[in-house]
């Protein structure tokens, strides 16, 4: 199982519910990352995309308690989400946040795509430095790409200690 991020300098990954940044480079590496996939995401995430929709093009799971759609599959329980998650290959699921949902998944993830943006921002939510955990290695950059008015690198850390699904 994956992850996909965008953090600043500080590991800061949004303000109230809104992301940071708004990177068009970032935006087409998601896409690409994603586009026919499966992404999985806890409710207030789902509620700050577009128009509060789901992702076109990919099999939205959203792991809530609050409330029920018709437009994606929404799951009550890590139990529920777990069992969800065991009819596709892992390779094809992504965790999409936001910061507590990151957080719980984060160990269960083999991989973690993360951007990195040259800068810091007034952030109120953050994302674990994976540099500080032992378990969690950097397995790549890129060179830095301009996007948005800032350099950002596109990172892959990996996971030496995946936890097994409930």
């Amino acid at each position: 199982m994956n992850l996909i991020v965008v953090v600043d300098e500080n590991w800061g990954i949004g303000s109230g519910n809104d992301l940071l940044f708004h990177l068009p480079e970032d935006f087409k590496y998601f896409k690409e990352k994603t586009l026919n996939k499966v992404v999985v995401m806890g409710g207030n995430t789902l509620l700050s995309l577009p128009k509060s929709q789901p992702l076109p093009n990919r099999i939205n799971i959203v792991l809530s308690d609050l409330f029920k759609r018709d437009d994606c599959l929404v799951v009550e329980s890590l139990e529920e989400l777990f069992t969800e998650l065991k009819k596709y290959p892992a390779e094809d699921i992504f965790i999409i946040g936001g910061a507590m949902f990151y957080k719980t998944m984060l160990n269960y993830c083999d991989t973690a795509f993360v951007t990195k943006v040259n800068t810091t921002a007034p952030a109120t939510h953050f994302f674990p430095n994976l540099n500080e955990l032992k378990n969690w290695q950097l397995f790549s950059e890129s060179e830095p790409i301009p996007s948005g008015g800032y350099q950002i690198k596109f990172t892959v850390y990996k996971n030496s200690e995946v936890l097994k699904s409930l």
